[in-house]
């Protein structure tokens, strides 16, 4: 209901301002094309998280420092705190990363967006940055229209930065051009209501555009233009960080519970921080004083001293709440228990493991891997043995030949209780992503979907031998039995090097056994086969 009355609403609003004033078109103009170079920011960085970033994910996020240290880097890096969250839902909900390295991506997003204020305030606004946009636009486009996955890539980035530049130069020229009509600071509101109304006004500002950037740079290009306070400008920038948590939490709505539990300390962290900084903000005004005297920023430099601020907010913010870490960790697992059905669903196939073509890989091997221990109970089950029998050092022809008789085992429930929701779920993920045939990933799914296929086959393989497997193995049949007997210390002793091989680290040793067990295999049925001919 709501989303159905914002929009108009919203179009309305632009509409009546359009018609009163032509500056206003200006400004809007610029938000709009800063906005557009954000998506196409974001796209571009897109086409490199084909397996580059994943690696490096998982290298920079064993430690709470490293995971902070990479949320800081990447965000500087993409300049989008947004799709820094996104991404580190995407890796969660796909098993690619640990809750509390999620947590500490996030805490060094928000200081990383920090950056794009310095730069703004003390490039953005002191150079004609419109003359450095032409030639990227240019550029970028020109390498948009290349086949090569990377060119589109850099050229989805350098377009994007030049619409960046283009967009903030539109701001700075609109409300420079309001100071001949209307000065907004005029409606400026001072103390604890100010700052206030202000922050709120932040956050229903980043709510809207969806990017804290966005925000920010209206704030700083009124702030050079003198249309706001510098008090209200502190307050607004305050809410840009508290209203960014929005993307994050929409991002995690179709996430799985992880997901939702890496919002959930999105919107604690930045509104802990928000809190503190609107609290304290007058002594925070203090210690920006300073450290802007020390650093050389003039006293009259607002919107330097507005970059200054926004650091050190999001920084204490940090500090505040990284002792207490595991806390929220264990906090946001109580408060956001995993789910158990009765029948097994998908845990890491989401929308958000969809949104990059590493994550979709390994949300789908981490599913398979399911579906290969459920198949592997059900047929060690199904055999009259025991798992911890078939996956220890005893004699298997000495276990099997001791049982005089099997149990049946109902195969078809607890195929339909554990492997049929999550077999199902990975052949609709896999037919629902739309990566490129072109691309690697798409093998690999492919491959993995095709794993799980023979898994569930193996499974209704096993149905048809237990008939067979209870009829014979207490028969009075001596050879039948035999037969019989050899044939289930056959497949437990593939099962036994099959798991011995899959906890040995995956080399070229294993790579050698596979084969020969394989071969085995192979060699075993051609035995059997000559043996029906006799």
């Amino acid at each position: 209901m709501l989303k159905r009355i914002l929009l108009p609403t919203i179009i309305l609003v632009l509409v009546y301002g359009f018609w009163v004033s032509p500056n206003f078109k200006t400004i809007s103009a610029g938000v709009a094309i800063f906005l557009f170079g954000m998506l196409a920011l974001e796209e571009g960085f897109r086409a490199f998280t084909g397996g580059t970033l994943e690696r490096m994910l998982r290298r920079t996020t064993s430690s709470t420092a490293k995971s902070l240290l990479f949320g800081i880097v990447s965000t500087t890096l993409m300049q989008s705190s947004s799709l820094v969250s996104v991404i580190a839902i995407s890796f969660l909900s796909a098993g690619l990363i640990t809750l509390a390295a999620g947590i500490g991506i996030i805490f060094g997003a928000n200081l990383g967006t920090t950056t794009g204020a310095w730069l703004i305030a003390g490039f953005g606004l002191k150079v004609n940055i419109a003359a450095y946009a032409m030639p990227m636009l240019v550029v970028g486009v020109i390498l948009i229209f290349q086949s090569s996955k990377a060119l589109k890539g850099i050229g989805y980035i350098l377009a994007g930065l030049g619409f960046l530049f283009l967009g903030i130069h539109y701001m700075k020229d609109g409300f420079e051009a309001f100071k001949d009509t209307i000065n907004l600071a005029e409606y400026a509101v001072g103390g604890y209501p100010g700052v206030l109304l202000f922050t709120t006004i932040g956050i229903l500002a980043t709510v809207v555009m969806q990017s804290s950037h966005a925000t920010l740079v209206l704030t700083i290009t009124a702030l050079a233009a003198g249309q706001i306070t510098y008090e209200n400008a502190l307050a607004l920038a305050i809410g840009a960080n508290v209203g960014t948590t929005i993307t994050a939490i929409l991002g995690a709505m179709s996430a799985n519970e992880n997901g939702k539990r890496l919002a959930g300390a999105h919107l604690i962290f930045n509104g802990v921080t928000g809190a503190i900084a609107i609290i304290f903000i007058y002594q925070l005004v203090a210690v920006v004083n300073g450290i802007s005297s020390a650093i050389g920023i003039a006293d009259d430099d607002y919107t330097l001293k507005l970059a200054v601020f926004h650091s050190v907010f999001n920084l204490l913010g940090i500090v505040v709440m990284l002792p207490l870490l595991n806390f929220l960790v264990t906090f946001l697992e109580k408060f956001i228990p995993a789910k158990t059905p009765e029948v097994d669903q998908p845990v890491y196939l989401s929308d958000a493991s969809a949104e990059f073509p590493g994550t979709a890989v390994e949300a789908v091997r981490m599913e398979t891997q399911r579906v290969y221990e459920a198949a592997l109970r059900i047929i060690i089950d199904a055999l009259g043995m025991k798992k911890t029998q078939v996956l220890s050092d005893v004699d298997l022809d000495q276990v099997v030949a001791e049982q005089s008789q099997i149990h049946k085992f109902d195969i078809d429930a607890m195929y339909e209780r554990h492997v049929k929701g999550i077999y199902s779920a990975i052949v609709a993920f896999i037919s629902e992503t739309a990566f490129s045939r072109r691309e690697e990933s798409s093998a690999q799914l492919q491959w993995l979907r095709e794993a799980s296929t023979h898994l569930v086959e193996a499974i209704k393989d096993t149905e048809q031998l237990q008939e067979n497997l209870i009829h014979y193995v207490g028969s009075e049949n001596e050879k039948m039995r035999e037969v019989y007997n050899r044939i289930r210390s056959g497949i437990a002793f593939i099962i036994r090097d099959l798991e011995e091989t899959r906890g040995s680290g995956g080399g070229m040793m294993d790579v050698l056994k596979l084969d020969s067990l394989k071969l085995w295999v192979e060699s075993e049925q051609n035995q059997r086969t000559a043996g029906r001919r006799e």
